[in-house]
C-alpha cells in the first residue's frame, strides 16, 4: 500500500515511538510488572468504549478479592478480556500464529458469563449483524458481510497476518484492524477483539517484544473520528486518512506509555530508598514486599505472610509499616480480612 509522504511521515514518527515505548520496558528492573499493569489498564478502557462503568480500582480489588459491600455487575466482563489477552498472547509467546480459530479461542473467553454471553461466543455470527442503534440492517450505519461469506472473509484476513511481508508492522497492524471491525465476524465482542488483534500482530512481528501498546484510550477519546475513519475506508477506500489517524494514535500512546513506565521506575527507586532507610533490619522484607504490589497491588495481609515467608504478626507489623510511610493504604474499614492498596502505584497507571 503506497502511502503519501505525511503518512510516510507519521509512520516514522510511530516508529520510532513504538521502538522507545519498547526499548524503555525492557530496561526496567521488572518487565512483567509494567505489563501486568498495562493489560488491566488496557482491559479496562477497551471494555468502557462498549459502555462498562467498571474502574481499574474495581478490577484490581475484585481480582485481589477484597470484600467490598458491591461490585458493578459489569466487573466480570472486565475480568474476561483480561483473561482473553492472556491466552492469545501466551499462544503467540508459543509460536503460535494468529490464526481463525486463535481469535475465535479468545472470543469465547472474552463473553463466557457475561452479557453477549448467548451470542454464540467463540463461533462466527450465524446471522446478519450491523453497526448502530437501528433495529434493521436496512438504516443502519454499516452492514457487514453476511455469515455465509465470513469464514471466507476471515481466511483472507488470517492469510494477510500470516503471510511475510515487507510491510511495516504498524502498516500492517492498522490495515488488519479497518478489515477485522469491517467483517465483524462475530454478534458481539468485536470492537475488543479488534483492539486486542493490534497487540498480537506487533508481538508477532517482533516489532514489540512484550505487550505495551494499547490503543484503547486513543479510540475511546477520538471515538467519533474513529468511528469516521473506518467508515470512509468502507464508502470511498480513504486508507490514508484512516491511517494517518491510526499512526497518530500509536505515537501518541507509545509517548504516553513510555512517560508512565519512567514514572513506575522512578516511584520504584524512590520507595526501595524510603523501604531501605526506614525500616533498618526489616528492609529485605520490605524490599520483597514492595516488588510483589507492583504484581499485585491489593494485597491482604495473609497474602503478605505468604509472600515473605513469615507469620501472620511480623506481616501484620510489616505492613502497618507501609500505612505508616503512606505506601498502603487500607480499603475495606474492617478489623478482620482487611485489604491494602498500592495508591501511588495506581495513581500513576490511573493519570489518562
Amino acid at each position: 500500500m503506497q502511502l503519501s509522504p505525511a503518512g510516510l511521515g507519521l509512520l516514522a514518527t510511530a516508529s520510532t515511538e513504538l521502538g522507545r515505548l519498547d526499548g524503555e520496558a525492557e530496561i526496567v528492573p521488572d518487565p512483567d510488572f509494567f505489563v501486568y499493569s498495562y493489560v488491566r489498564k488496557e482491559a479496562v478502557l477497551s471494555s468502557q468504549i462498549e459502555g462498562t462503568r467498571s474502574s481499574l480500582v474495581d478490577l484490581l480489588d475484585f481480582e485481589a478479592g477484597a470484600e467490598r459491600p458491591s461490585y458493578p455487575r459489569d466487573v466480570r466482563e472486565v475480568v474476561n478480556y483480561v483473561d482473553a489477552l492472556n491466552h492469545a498472547l501466551g499462544r503467540i509467546r508459543g509460536g503460535e500464529p494468529i490464526s481463525t480459530t486463535l481469535i475465535q479461542d479468545a472470543h469465547r473467553i472474552l463473553l463466557k458469563g457475561v452479557r453477549g454471553g448467548r451470542t454464540h461466543p467463540g463461533q462466527l455470527k450465524p446471522r446478519q449483524n450491523w453497526i448502530g442503534r437501528d433495529d434493521s440492517p436496512a438504516t443502519a450505519d454499516y452492514v457487514p458481510p453476511p455469515p455465509d461469506e465470513t469464514p471466507a472473509a476471515m481466511a483472507d484476513l488470517v492469510d494477510y497476518l500470516q503471510a511475510e511481508s515487507d510491510e511495516a508492522p504498524l502498516l500492517r497492524a492498522g490495515v488488519a484492524h479497518s478489515q477485522f471491525e469491517t467483517i465483524h465476524p462475530f454478534l458481539d465482542g468485536n470492537g475488543r477483539i479488534g483492539r486486542l488483534l493490534v497487540a498480537l500482530l506487533l508481538l508477532q512481528c517482533d516489532a514489540l517484544r512484550r505487550p505495551v501498546l494499547y490503543l484503547s484510550y486513543y479510540f475511546l477519546k477520538h471515538r467519533e473520528e474513529y468511528t469516521r475513519r473506518l467508515q470512509q475506508v468502507r464508502d470511498s477506500g480513504d486508507w490514508e486518512g484512516w491511517l494517518e489517524f491510526f499512526f497518530r494514535g500509536v505515537r501518541e500512546t507509545s509517548h504516553q506509555a513510555t512517560e508512565t513506565a519512567r514514572a513506575i521506575l522512578a516511584l520504584r527507586t524512590t520507595h526501595l530508598d524510603l523501604i531501605a532507610a526506614r525500616l533498618g533490619k526489616r528492609a529485605g522484607s520490605g524490599h520483597r514486599l514492595l516488588q510483589r504490589l507492583y504484581q499485585q497491588p491489593v494485597i491482604s495481609v495473609n497474602e503478605v505472610a505468604r509472600e515473605i515467608e513469615t507469620t501472620y504478626p511480623p506481616a501484620n507489623e510489616l505492613v502497618e509499616q507501609f500505612v505508616r510511610l503512606q505506601l498502603l493504604t487500607e480499603v475495606t474499614g474492617q478489623k478482620r480480612n482487611r485489604f491494602f492498596r498500592y495508591q501511588p502505584y495506581i495513581d500513576i497507571l490511573r493519570r489518562e
